[in-house]
């Protein structure tokens, strides 16, 4: 089997990572940081919002079972691309809509799934995910991995 890979931000890692690693088709997801300029960071360091880090999802799917276009889907459907730098309660650029493409044609379809949004009209507001090519992965700490299912949750609670 071939697995490919997709990286996602789009507010806290911890129900991100939740909604994509019970997807059939998913085969692990993994929580970091990705798109900023330190290498290495901890989470104290992207929280201080001067890295330019974002918490991300690290998605591994068989995509035999489950398209790309799937797991866009799911990731607009699970927060909101209009909020810059914003997600709920959560602020700063950490917390920014983004989607970080693997390949040519994530790329594209990425790009098209973001038109089709705003087109929809589903939003009065802008769409402001930024798609970019995928920049170095650095896992998140160890406790950070898994967080709501360690904890017996399927979300975090506002």
């Amino acid at each position: 089997m071939t697995t490919e890979k997709a990286t996602f931000g789009a507010g806290c890692f911890w129900g991100v990572e939740e909604t994509f690693r019970t997807l059939p088709g998913v085969k692990s997801t993994a929580v970091g940081y990705a798109g900023g300029t330190k290498e290495h960071p901890s989470y104290e360091d992207v929280c201080s919002d001067e890295t330019g880090h974002a918490e991300v999802v690290d998605v591994e799917f068989d995509p035999q079972a489950i398209g790309y276009d799937k797991l866009l889907d799911v990731f607009w459907a699970n927060h909101n691309p209009t909020t810059p730098n914003r997600q709920g309660p959560d602020v700063g650029t950490q917390y920014r809509s983004v989607i970080f493409y693997h390949s040519p044609e994530q790329k594209a379809q990425a790009e098209a799934s973001k038109a089709a949004l705003e087109k929809s009209g589903k939003h009065s507001r802008p769409v402001v995910t930024q798609i970019e090519p995928a920049p170095p992965f650095w896992p998140a700490e160890e406790y950070h991995q898994k967080y709501l299912q360690k904890r017996g949750q399927t979300h975090c609670a506002i």
